[in-house]
């Protein structure tokens, strides 16, 4: 059963959210026999089958948790990772402003642990997402949370070195992360269709600065490089503010489109 489905009511093998505190959440499965076991006591997951996403249920010592019905951003926060993963807000702007949408064909290099071929595919389903890297224990990684998503079937899993070229064309959009995306830039040119979308995230300015010049070389457009910062705030009676601590600085996202 998919973790991202779209069912009001919980059923066995459903993945579920139990919300405990804005700091504490858990991401599981409603299956029988299963237990799941936190400082605030143990739950027995089969006893969440049935239930309306959004009910609340207790632990063995009283605990409320609710139980919620997980989103991308939840799944890419809990994902099982071998690699450095892009972080929610950065996949957001990718996604939106690359316009992604259901039955796209798109290239990705630098598969790592698959949180951002999973957020791929669940917006460009039943499309296709062509993910490479060159590390096979990466993609091994990759493969199991793709499943565990129940989005394997709209992803190929592909080991190569994309600066060697992609093997795919006509593609809508090609998404590099990567430590050299200047070097695939020539070969993002080919695939894509007229008018297709490139984006890389890279940590570094240096690479930006290689990769932007490489862009206009080969004659990309409405070439743009943004950074995105995510400050939470902290809400009480009477003191409201920032919080403290905030997701700054991940990385640079460039973005451009052919042009014929």
């Amino acid at each position: 059963m998919a973790l991202l489905g779209q069912e009001d009511v919980i059923r066995e093998g459903s993945f579920v959210l139990l919300y405990l505190d804005r700091k504490r959440k858990y991401l599981t499965r409603a299956e029988k026999s299963r237990v799941l076991h936190t400082h605030k006591g143990y739950l027995l997951l089969d006893s969440l089958i049935g239930l309306k996403y959004g009910s609340r249920v207790k632990s063995n010592i009283g605990a409320d948790f609710v139980a919620l019905q997980p989103t991308p951003w939840d799944f890419v926060l809990k994902i099982t990772r071998k690699t450095q993963v892009i972080y929610p807000k950065d996949m957001a702007l990718m996604i939106f402003k690359l316009g992604l949408r259901p039955g796209m064909r798109v290239v990705e290099a630098g598969t790592g642990s698959g949180a951002l071929t999973c957020a791929l595919a669940f917006f460009v389903r039943p499309g296709k997402v062509y993910s490479y890297d060159v590390n096979p224990s990466f993609q091994e990684v990759a493969k199991k949370n793709l499943e565990r998503a129940g989005l394997l079937d709209y992803v190929v899993l592909k080991v190569k070195d994309v600066t060697q070229g992609i093997d795919e064309d006509d593609v809508d959009a090609v998404i590099l992360d990567m430590a050299t995306p200047w070097l695939v830039v020539p070969h993002a040119f080919k695939a894509l269709k007229g008018g297709g979308h490139f984006a890389s995230f890279s940590p570094t300015i240096n690479q930006v600065e290689k990769t932007v010049l490489e862009l206009r070389k080969h004659g990309f457009v409405d070439i743009k490089v943004y950074e995105s910062l995510l400050r939470e705030i902290k809400v009480e009676e009477g003191a409201v503010r920032p919080e403290t601590l905030m997701i700054g600085h991940t990385g640079y996202m460039t973005f451009a489109r052919k042009a014929l």
